[in-house]
């Protein structure tokens, strides 16, 4: 993004001079999160949390890193080299919760970062790139965070291993051949600890990689805002720095203030404590159940009880479950309402609660026993999930008469303030 008021960046140390003149590095890092980047003057906390996103999958590599010099990714040892870790490593006990806790609470803020997005429009044009490479980094999140599940060698690791690439059997003729693959063998063993081990420890490099395109597809049109209202003049926007470096400390704060509190105080209580049972294939636990942030998406994977016509529930399971998140790129397409914020949407506004509330009964559906009720109304909210974005949200998007918008961002600020 490109304003005529844009502060440009002029050094005047000599080092600084001979470094831009040859690297320009500190000139991009002005441009990108500097004075030189005008952002709109009207955003809340919620736009806090794509730095947030940044600072857990900071803390994801770095403890990743450490972790992987005293894992060993061998079936026979690789439960006892995790005890190892929380036992004999210097602060080893710290490193391990850390990164486990950390996923956790990365998903959270990407989570909310999602809901914000959905809430403000911030999906449509001419930000739907940096929707999409949203989405992918959600994508390659998911995958790290199995993987990642997998390496402690426990009951719900093997397990877990064992149910998820089960489900890719599922697709007929390919399905089997794709499921060996990925396992290197007929069940979880060395050479899928192997593979996963690897993956794991690469895919947060990509997704390092990745979140420097959103960034960069972020920079063309500008940030959106509450309003959704574009930039106009120079009083619609304040620099990035100071302003938001601060609001974003702030935001940032709190983030590592609620995360010591989890690490120190509850560091098992997002965990399931079959795992800390060494990987039995002849004992099946009772319950097999994912990470808390995929049930929502289990819930709905296993919402699918009864063969239609030829296709097994089993395989419709599979489809509606990838479905579910392949559906939000479409999303910049299926909402055709000129209006971005559902702040001047009250029928949108109102679904989008409806909508908060189905994901978080999937959610709870997803980690209870695939028993009743939770089946049934897994089945029932898996249904509305989809009804939403498919149905409700473009008939939304004709009829509903959206509330009058401001002219600028700066008469919103204004009128706020009043």
């Amino acid at each position: 993004m490109s304003f005529p008021w844009a502060k440009e960046y002029k050094p005047q140390n000599p080092v600084m001079q001979w470094l831009d003149s040859r690297l320009p590095l500190p000139r991009f890092v002005f441009n990108a999160v500097g004075a030189g980047y005008p952002v709109p003057r009207n955003l809340n906390y919620f736009w806090n949390f794509g730095v947030l996103s940044g600072a857990a999958l900071g803390i994801q590599i770095i403890t990743g890193i450490i972790l992987a010099m005293h894992f060993a990714a061998n079936g026979a040892i690789a439960f006892d080299s995790v005890e190892h870790i929380m036992r004999d490593v210097n602060s080893g006990w710290l490193l391990r919760y850390a990164h486990a806790n950390g996923a956790s609470m990365f998903f959270i803020v990407v989570y909310l970062h999602i809901f914000r997005g959905l809430f403000y429009g911030s999906y449509k044009a001419p930000r739907e790139m940096v929707w999409l490479l949203g989405l992918v980094i959600f994508l390659l999140m998911m995958a790290t965070a199995f993987m990642g599940y997998v390496l402690p060698w426990g009951q719900m690791s093997f397990w877990g291993a064992k149910v998820i690439t089960g489900l890719f059997g599922a697709i007929p003729l390919v399905g089997e051949p794709i499921q060996t693959w990925l396992l290197g063998g007929f069940a979880p063993d060395n050479a899928a600890l192997n593979r996963f081990f690897s993956l794991h420890y690469l895919l947060p490099f990509v997704i390092a990689g990745v979140i420097i395109l959103h960034i960069w597809a972020l920079h063309i049109p500008g940030s959106s805002n509450p309003t959704g209202v574009e930039v106009k003049s120079e009083q619609d926007t304040v620099p990035f720095h100071p302003y938001y470096t601060a609001k974003d400390g702030f935001g940032l704060g709190v983030f590592l203030i609620v995360f010591a509190i989890l690490l120190f105080f509850a560091p098992n209580y997002l965990g399931h404590p079959d795992n800390y049972i060494p990987a039995n294939p002849m004992s099946t636990p009772a319950h097999i159940v994912p990470e808390w942030y995929f049930w929502p998406f289990y819930a709905i994977l296993r919402a699918f009880t009864v063969d239609f016509l030829f296709i097994p529930a089993k395989l419709l399971g599979v489809i509606a479950m990838f479905a579910s998140i392949l559906l939000l790129f479409f999303l910049p397409w299926l909402d055709n309402s000129p209006v971005r914020s559902g702040h001047y949407r009250p029928l949108f506004r109102q679904f989008f609660w409806v909508l908060c509330v189905d994901v978080l009964i999937l959610g709870y559906c997803g980690g209870a026993p695939a028993a009743e009720p939770f089946v049934m109304i897994s089945q029932v909210a898996a249904a509305y999930y989809f009804a939403h974005f498919l149905i409700i949200l473009p008939i939304i998007s004709k009829i509903e008469k959206p509330a009058p918008l401001p002219a600028s961002i700066t008469e919103a600020v204004l009128a706020k303030q009043a």
